[in-house]
């Protein structure tokens, strides 16, 4: 049995990290970060350039020696050398790993033979990446003629070849267009549904939106905080809204709408009702239903949910860009 295999059968973490520090000649990049990890989770650490999502992640594949803090992956320690720990880890790193006199099939088989990749074994691999990655079809071009989409693309399918338990990816879609981008990112979509765990870093709200179960919010060498983005949401007392544009008798309706799970407040408004509510996209329908039959007619909806920018600028006290 193998010890990926072990891992995913007892539901243990892929990775456990815990009070990670590392200081520069007095400078602290990162200060007291932990998290974990599940099977087939994809954790986001979500934070401006210069956060210290790099060092940190450079920490937990071992590329990175820290002050303080201990790292597991797949149950392993990573001390030392760690060669077991750095088996089960698939990384890419932000600077392009590829030869660019090769071509992508041959980058794939020097990475694989670097591994202690078998003949048969490799071969078959190198065709599945391919697929994963979306190259078939110009496998035996130099990279040299690829696009950055392209080339991005290639560097996760060396972090992939040996089949790790855990896939690092740092910042995977900088620099690329956004057809590439996309590509990317279904990718990773991929990965995660097939089983997985990830470990993404980014500095782009969306891509943490989109892809990540959950997210932990760095700033200043700091995990300022970590969960779903509904969690982070109310952590921060972020709820959100719906914007019920109506006509009929307002003031009934807002107080029949006490009976919705997870009401907050229903307030009547010029032009309709102003609601407050836990999960408004899930809440909408009953929203609808309670206010027909108190004899409103909607005539349109606006919802805003809680998102990632408002939670960042109330952790950090400034936008993620600035």
């Amino acid at each position: 049995m193998t010890s990926e295999t072990t891992v995913e059968q007892r539901g243990d973490p892929v990775l456990t990290c815990r009070g990670l520090r590392k200081e520069y000649d007095g400078l602290v990049a990162v200060n007291d970060v932990g998290f974990r990890i599940e099977p087939g989770e994809t954790y986001g650490l979500l934070g401006p350039n210069g956060a210290g999502k790099t060092t940190t992640i450079s920490i937990v594949a071992g590329l990175l020696d820290r002050n303080a803090g201990e790292v597991e992956v797949a149950g392993l320690p990573m001390d030392g050398t760690a060669t077991d720990a750095k088996r089960h880890i698939g990384y890419v790193p932000q600077d392009l790993a590829i030869y660019p006199d090769l071509s992508a099939r041959e980058n794939l088989r020097f990475f694989g033979r670097l591994y202690g990749m078998g003949r048969a074994e490799l071969n078959a691999r190198v065709d599945a990446v391919l697929e994963t990655i979306q190259l078939t079809d110009r496998a035996d071009d130099r990279t040299d003629k690829y696009s950055g989409g392209m080339k991005r693309r290639l560097n996760i399918g060396i972090g992939l070849l040996h089949e790790p338990t855990l896939l690092i990816l740092d910042e995977p879609t900088v620099g690329v267009d956004p057809q590439s981008r996309n590509a990317i990112l279904e990718s990773v979509e991929q990965l995660g549904a097939s089983g997985l765990a990830v470990l993404y870093t980014t500095h782009y709200m969306e891509e943490a939106e989109r892809l990540c179960d959950r997210i932990g919010i760095i700033d200043r060498g700091e995990l300022k905080a970590e969960g779903t983005q509904r969690e982070l949401a109310r952590l921060v007392g972020e709820q959100d809204h719906i914007e019920l544009r109506a006509a009929g008798p307002l003031r009934d309706a807002a107080e029949a709408l006490g009976c919705v799970d997870g009401l907050k407040e229903a307030a009547v408004s010029d032009t309709g009702i102003d609601i407050v509510v836990d999960d408004a996209t899930d809440r909408l329908p009953a929203v609808l239903q309670v206010v027909r039959d108190a004899g409103v007619t909607p005539l349109g909806v606006d919802l805003r949910t809680a998102d990632l920018e408002m939670v960042f600028l109330h952790l950090t006290g400034r936008a993620l860009r600035e």
